[in-house]
């Protein structure tokens, strides 16, 4: 693996491409993101020299934070991105979403748990497969205040870069820089979504749009 990639891990183009990768995630929840933030931190940690005897390495090998910091800053402007859209979508939009009897019940208990401050839906939303999307232009498209779900957005963001990293740092450490401690990591990390998955889908609504669309 890091054979393949070592001039990518090895250049600070590395947090470029995390960050593209997790921007356009929102967009399109089949890119890979979570695979390269787990790469680009077994590569780090490799280069630490707890897992230098497993696998060549580059020279010079990526920051744990300033991986987290990348693709959490990008988590975020992907979140603004989608909500500013759909905030602006229009009628168009609204006539979308009034078609589809879950997405509106899933616009109204976002705005209701938005409203309560209950953001951990956001969190969690990270990290389902598809749930960031559904969240992210829910609350545009419902006109939910900026200052209600940014804050959620940035702390999910965080959470779930955090997350990335410490799994493929740490299972490289622990295993070795070895498809085996990436498989265990992104085992770990798809695990991780399955469960918030199966937590989202207890709030009728948005587990039910959240769903249909992934």
């Amino acid at each position: 693996m890091f054979e393949s990639v070592g001039s990518l891990t090895g250049s600070p183009w590395i947090y470029a491409m995390v960050a593209l990768s997790v921007l356009l995630d929102v967009f399109l929840p089949v890119l890979p993101s979570g695979v390269l933030v787990i790469t680009a931190a077994t590569a780090a940690a490799a280069g630490t020299g707890a897992a230098a005897d497993a696998v060549p390495v580059p020279h010079e090998v990526p920051s744990t934070l300033a991986l987290i910091a990348s693709a959490a800053t990008a988590s975020v402007l992907g979140d603004l991105v989608a909500y500013r859209l759909a905030w602006r979508g229009g009628e168009r939009l609204d006539r979308a979403i009034s078609r589809s009897r879950r997405l509106t019940t899933a616009q109204e208990r976002l705005g209701q748990a938005l409203a309560r401050g209950g953001g951990a839906l956001v969190i969690l939303a990270r990290f389902a497969p598809a749930g960031r999307s559904v969240v992210s232009l829910g609350a545009g498209a419902a006109h939910r205040r900026a200052r209600d779900f940014l804050p959620w957005s940035a702390l999910a963001g965080l959470s779930w870069a955090a997350y990335s990293v410490a799994l493929g740092y740490f299972g490289a450490q622990w295993l070795g820089a070895t498809w085996l401690s990436t498989g265990v990591s992104l085992v770990a990390l798809f695990g991780a979504g399955a469960g918030a998955a199966y937590v989202m889908r207890r709030q009728p609504g948005v587990g039910a749009a959240e769903a249909s669309a992934s």
